[in-house]
């Protein structure tokens, strides 16, 4: 299987100037997100970018990536109909060729270095087929993540064939459809955040955009459709795996969400050490203005 080309989803209204955050990356150096999901990719041996974007933003998303701008092609989604129909939006991009997809609200840290994405893409070129990662997560998060069930393959670590994904399901739900052998109880296998997908998902989310069953609360169609439901579909139509990660996903959308992601870098990275005084000053600083003992 060739990868060449890549998706990152940013075109989310409430969430369109994460991407333009500036943070410090493991190598020390200050960057915007978008540039350090930019290099994520190219790490991975790809070097054809599509970036979905709210109209408008390409120039400021172009100017933050510095001398990897060349490498990127941006595709406006004129209507905000959802995460689906964001991916969808790549489809002329993508044509009939497999595609790394990674969402620009998300960073990703592997405790031991190296890039999350890399791992993945190296395990749908072994496996010649589609490959999502996913991460072991206790049931109390369920509503926050996509999650598959599958078995473990035979003689390969974290790696799984998907049977079923379902959105955000509920702990009942996942226990009666998401069961995957070899994890402790109560935990079941979510979305990390990255996937390798065959061309076939373009040709599944664009069946499933125009019926009726996508349509969102407001009525357009498309609207309330989540990917989650045309991987369901592919887990049928053709091989799909699951990789487990053992790195960390970084929401950045989320509250104190940029500063964990920062905080999680620098602990990875060669500012390590710094940043671990740092902590332990203000952790000092907070004791002695309490009245404690310092620790």
């Amino acid at each position: 299987m060739e990868i060449t080309k890549a998706v990152i989803t940013a075109a989310r209204r409430t969430q369109r100037s994460l991407p333009l955050q500036t943070i410090i990356d493991s190598d020390g150096v200050e960057k915007s997100v978008l540039r350090v999901l930019v290099e994520e990719v190219i790490d991975a041996g790809v070097d054809e970018i599509c970036v979905i974007v709210y109209p408008g933003d390409e120039a400021a998303y172009a100017a933050t990536v510095g001398e990897h701008a060349g490498r990127l092609q941006f595709v406006q989604q004129a209507e905000q109909l959802g995460y689906a129909h964001a991916v969808y939006c790549a489809r002329k991009f993508v044509g009939g060729d497999s595609f790394l997809h990674l969402v620009g609200d998300h960073l990703y840290v592997r405790p031991n270095g190296g890039r999350c994405a890399a791992r993945v893409v190296e395990a749908a070129r072994a496996h010649n087929c589609s490959v999502s990662a996913v991460q072991a997560t206790r049931e109390t998060l369920l509503p926050y993540f996509g999650a598959v069930g599958g078995h473990r393959l035979a003689g390969r670590t974290g790696l799984y064939q998907v049977e079923t994904v379902v959105e955000k399901p509920t702990p009942t739900e996942a226990e009666q459809r998401l069961v995957a052998s070899g994890l402790r109880a109560g935990h079941y296998l979510c979305f990390f955040g990255i996937h390798v997908l065959t061309a076939t998902v373009m040709e599944i989310l664009g069946g499933l955009l125009s019926t009726a069953d996508a349509e969102g609360a407001d009525g357009r169609p498309g609207a309330g459709l989540y990917l989650s439901a045309a991987l369901n579909l592919l887990a049928r139509r053709e091989q799909y795996l699951a990789l487990e990660q053992r790195g960390m996903r970084l929401d950045i959308g989320v509250k104190y969400g940029l500063l964990t992601a920062q905080i999680a870098l620098a602990l990875n990275g060669q500012d390590r050490d710094e940043m671990l005084t740092r902590l332990l000053e203000l952790l000092m600083a907070r004791s002695m203005q309490e009245g404690e003992e310092p620790i």
